[in-house]
């Protein structure tokens, strides 16, 4: 992976495109710190065809036994003491 500092990534702007097409992504620095990275659009395609959506996110999740469920279902419904402000 090829590390830019700002001033040159925006001066050879086109060499880091292509760059990142043929070598893979690219770093782009600002003030010594990494800043942000130049992928090729087949690797965002790449990685952003392996990412679930929300609601596949969240039946991915863990398996609840019945024990755990009747736990949860059992607990307290009390909301707490009524406070006057």
């Amino acid at each position: 992976m090829r590390k830019w500092q700002m001033q040159q990534a925006k001066a050879k702007f086109a060499e880091v495109i292509r760059r990142a097409a043929v070598e893979g992504p690219q770093v782009v620095t600002y003030r010594g710190s990494d800043t942000a990275i130049v992928l090729s659009m087949k690797e965002y395609q790449r990685l952003n065809a392996t990412r679930p959506n929300f609601a596949e996110f969240l039946l991915a999740g863990p398996k609840w036994d019945d024990k755990t469920i009747a736990a949860i279902n059992d607990r307290s419904k009390d909301t707490g003491r009524d406070v006057d402000l």
